[in-house]
């Protein structure tokens, strides 16, 4: 998986701390690889707070114990997340307001989830200072509305208070997701996958944009896979996303916005995503 990522132009890794244990397994596997890592609690793991042993105030101290012993050097820590909001979670629950204050104290971006939740989700972010600027004036450094699936209009409204929109396979399965990839301006734009989820299929309006990829880069953005039970070492697990398809999500913005070069679209996230997330020793490399 390593070698095909770096055979698509992948230069590194953000690995997603999904809970408590998730996050710890991140940041062991992101200083093995030389790769980075966040700390968080995905939405519909928010029961683990309450099951934790010693309770909630036990498991924020643990994850805010977590992020600051590792935030220096490769393999650290460089943004507060998942966190967020999914109504069509088991819980339907926010994880996200403890999250937004420990972005404040380690002035951390954040890596937010939102699904279905748009209205609560912003109002939340607006009542602990995150209505501007990323939340820069109260001691935040923005962050990614990663997964992207909302609409064209929210959007609008998450570049407005300064956020970055992080655009994956899932992001571009309907003609409406489309119209909302389009609206994001090149300053705001992430390329990621969420792998081993949200994978691009034939299935999703985004196959008419892929049909234009050069042979030479759907081999690398999209190369052959076996399925599970006939599964073969070096070549990758059908269904089973790669961070590889990076370059695929990109081709998929780089159509949309006709006129704009492939290369652009992928200079320009690779530039977002090191300032956002202060990766500036990889522009050294």
């Amino acid at each position: 998986m390593l070698e095909r990522s770096r055979a698509a132009g992948v230069k590194s890794m953000i690995i997603t701390g999904g809970s408590l244990h998730e996050s710890r397994e991140a940041l062991e596997l992101a200083k093995q690889l030389g790769f980075y890592a966040t700390v968080g609690c995905h939405p519909t793991r928010s029961k683990q707070f309450d099951d934790f042993k010693g309770g909630p105030d036990a498991y924020l101290a643990a994850l805010d114990q977590l992020i600051g012993q590792n935030l220096k050097g490769k393999g650290r820590v460089v943004a507060i997340g998942e966190c967020g909001l999914g109504r069509i979670s088991p819980y339907r629950t926010f994880s996200g307001d403890i999250f937004l204050a420990l972005a404040k104290k380690y002035h951390l971006p954040l890596f937010l989830h939102s699904r279905a939740a748009h209205a609560d989700f912003v109002r939340i972010l607006r009542e602990e200072g995150f209505g501007e600027d990323g939340g820069r004036a109260v001691g935040a450094n923005g962050g990614v509305v990663h997964s992207f699936t909302g609409s064209a209009e929210e959007v609008t409204e998450l570049m407005g208070m300064g956020f970055h929109i992080g655009v994956n396979g899932c992001s571009l399965k309907t003609p409406e997701n489309l119209a909302a990839s389009k609206m994001i301006r090149p300053e705001k734009l992430m390329l990621e996958t969420d792998a081993p989820w949200c994978s691009m299929t034939s299935t999703h309006a985004s196959k008419q944009h892929l049909a234009s990829l050069p042979p030479s880069l759907n081999a690398l953005y999209f190369p052959p896979a076996t399925k599970p039970e006939a599964f073969v070492y070096g070549k990758p697990v059908k269904g089973r996303n790669e961070p590889c398809a990076t370059g695929g999500v990109a081709w998929v913005i780089h159509r949309l916005n006709e006129g704009v070069p492939f290369e652009k679209v992928t200079e320009k996230a690779w530039k977002n995503t090191v300032q956002l997330f202060a990766l500036h020793e990889l522009v050294d490399q």
